[in-house]
């Protein structure tokens, strides 16, 4: 009797163990957000996606409204497509904008999208032409070093 009590309890132990595990699995996949919502696709270009990734969490006023659906370069006009799932019961007029932000200083990216004022609303398919890439930090290190060196090489007045 007291081989199987401790059989059970192992088993619950190792039980708990695999759903642990399955939940940072989800976490870390960015899956653990699966919604059954119906949702409207629109699309927006940026010149710079940064490090933005498909199931990029969409927001608006902090509040995750949808997910990044897929990115493609777009070999016409040379920037990103980014299509958006936005779910329906959150609709934003035709002239909102969308910008890449980062989630503190390295954190995740995702797409904010500050409404508009248009009396229309974003339909299916649309897309949103108003976006901003994302901040490089690169890029921003790289023209601060650069405005640092040509104010040492400027002459003094």
């Amino acid at each position: 009797m007291q081989r199987k009590s401790l059989d059970i309890w192992v088993g619950f132990f190792v039980i708990i163990g695999a759903l642990a595990l399955m939940f940072l699995a989800l976490k870390a996949g960015n899956m653990s957000s699966f919604s059954l919502e119906k949702t409207y696709s629109v699309s927006s270009r940026f010149d710079n996606i940064g490090g933005l990734k498909p199931r990029a969490p969409v927001k608006s006023a902090g509040v995750v409204i949808g997910r990044v659906a897929d990115i493609r370069f777009d070999d016409q006009e040379f920037r990103a497509q980014v299509m958006l799932q936005i779910e329906e019961r959150y609709q934003f007029p035709k002239d909102s904008s969308a910008r890449i932000l980062t989630s503190g200083l390295l954190g995740e990216q995702y797409i904010s999208i500050e409404p508009g004022a248009d009396e229309k609303n974003l339909a299916n398919g649309d897309q949103i032409t108003m976006t901003q890439s994302a901040m490089v930090l690169e890029n921003l290190i790289g023209q601060f070093i650069y405005s640092k060196a040509t104010e040492e090489k400027a002459p003094d007045k």
